[in-house]
């Protein structure tokens, strides 16, 4: 059994309630209107939150099962040493809210990926901590909401791709376009179109350490993306691909010269 922990910053589906209280505060009122509008509008998508939606369409398939459900608002975001210890992969949506994550927590989850822990980063979670800590770049990107969108399968035999055809199209996503401030993809699996006549790499993997990574673009928080059926998949394949054939203890190799240098900094 694959054990997975989904982490949803789960901040914008609650943004008309109290615990968004603090977020709205000072905002212009047309700005709060327009937010609180929102959240209603991505909680009638996922059925109350997009972890129930991420959590619906990984455990379709038998073998994956989410053990863990960790949120922002949560004690250590949900994400502990017990937890991360309990994990396989972790998937990682987030979008308004990536500076509130603590330094230290980012840290760990990057330690656990370096040890072996797959790292599946989707839609906006693109400069997310994490992902900056594991590829060293800002994750930057153009954006504009309320786009068609064709996803061009690039790279057809790999696992991530299996089941894939040569193309599949989203009436309407959040355009992401290049310049995407990311390192060298390991593989290139997904590019896409938009009409606006972007294109944009949106499926990447990577290894760090031990860890494998996949970055996948579909997933606006107030589009039905989640809910095609190769998006899907895509997600699915991802989670397999990136289970750990191994996972170390430590970081280091434990054979590794260390310099004297190192020994100073270590201090």
């Amino acid at each position: 059994m694959i054990k997975v922990t989904v982490w949803n910053e789960y901040v914008q589906e609650q943004m008309d309630s109290d615990s968004g209280a603090a977020v709205r505060e000072g905002m212009p009122e047309e700005v709060r209107r327009e937010l609180e509008q929102r959240a209603k509008e991505i909680r009638a998508v996922h059925g109350g939150a997009i972890h129930h939606t991420l959590k619906g369409l990984l455990e379709e398939e038998s073998g994956i099962e989410v053990c863990h459900i960790a949120t922002l608002e949560m004690e250590e975001c949900g994400l502990t040493k017990e937890v991360l210890d309990d994990t396989d992969v972790l998937v990682w949506w987030a979008h308004v809210a990536h500076d509130k994550v603590p330094d230290e927590i980012a840290e760990r989850v990057r330690e656990y990926v370096l040890k072996g822990m797959g790292f599946i980063a989707l839609h906006s979670a693109h400069p997310s901590k994490p992902l900056q800590k594991l590829l060293g770049t800002s994750g930057s990107l153009q954006w504009r909401e309320g786009d068609f969108c064709r996803v061009w399968n690039t790279c057809p035999a790999h696992p991530i791709a299996e089941g894939i055809p040569q193309y599949f199209e989203l009436e309407e996503e959040e355009m992401y376009g290049e310049y995407f401030d990311i390192p060298k993809p390991d593989d290139q699996v997904f590019i896409s179109w938009y009409r606006g006549g972007e294109v944009f790499r949106s499926g990447c993997t990577w290894t760090r350490g031990y860890g494998k990574i996949f970055y996948f673009q579909p997933g606006h928080e107030t589009n039905k993306s989640y809910f095609n059926d190769y998006v899907r998949r895509i997600i699915r394949n991802a989670v397999r691909w990136a289970v750990p054939s191994v996972k170390r203890e430590e970081i280091s190799c434990p054979n590794a010269v260390v310099t004297p240098e190192e020994k100073c900094r270590r201090k």
